[in-house]
């Protein structure tokens, strides 16, 4: 028998060692090792990491976000208290009679000026710590901001317009700390609807 039909197994037998044959590899499993198969290493990676970047990117606004609303509802049980003292100021100020105040003498005058002060510097505080106050009156009812107290019969103004105000209304950041109490027009013509009740709620403030 010649060399050329030694048979594989003659040829493993003489040397002592198995054959072993090569695993098939697939056209788009690149072989281990090589450029094609580092390249798809690097791509993977690389989307690995854009991925991770982009989930901690989310993170960090969702919490600069928590903190900032943390740092501005934070005193909301802080300011519906003081609300009280702001009511009271504004009763005060209500129950002076015009002709009381034209015809005060010094020191009412003083005493009166000492509260409208007063009011206007816990209104600014207030206003530093994102709570503010609007008073809708003349602007078309809005649930979202007022609440309605009872009807006014008045056919010189679109029905739904606010015609009286009970209390007046605040907002902290852009929620609504308590709606103001008013009175709504019945009868008249239709009213228009409203653009928006913020921009409006705004430019009453």
């Amino acid at each position: 028998m010649t060399d050329r039909d030694r048979q594989p197994e003659d040829t493993a037998a003489a040397t002592g060692e198995p054959v072993v044959s090569k695993p098939y590899i697939m056209p788009d499993d690149p072989e281990p090792g090589s450029v094609e198969l580092l390249q798809k290493e690097i791509a993977e990676a690389r989307d690995r990491m854009l991925r991770t970047l982009a989930e901690m990117e989310n993170l960090r606004k969702r919490t600069a976000k928590e903190v900032a609303d943390s740092k501005l509802y934070g005193v909301t049980g802080f300011a519906r208290d003081v609300l009280d003292i702001a009511d009271n100021l504004q009763r005060a100020l209500d129950a002076i009679p015009a002709e009381t105040r034209a015809a005060a003498d010094p020191g009412m005058t003083s005493l009166i000026e000492g509260v409208e002060l007063t009011e206007r510097s816990l209104l600014s505080a207030l206003e530093k710590h994102g709570v503010k106050k609007f008073d809708p009156q003349g602007q078309k009812f809005d649930p979202n901001f007022q609440q309605a107290m009872y009807e006014v019969p008045d056919a010189s103004v679109p029905a739904g317009t606010v015609v009286q105000v009970m209390q007046a209304g605040y907002t902290i950041g852009e929620r609504v700390l308590r709606p103001a109490l008013v009175g709504v027009a019945k009868g008249g013509a239709k009213a228009a609807p409203a653009a928006n009740s913020n921009e409006s709620n705004g430019a009453a403030n």
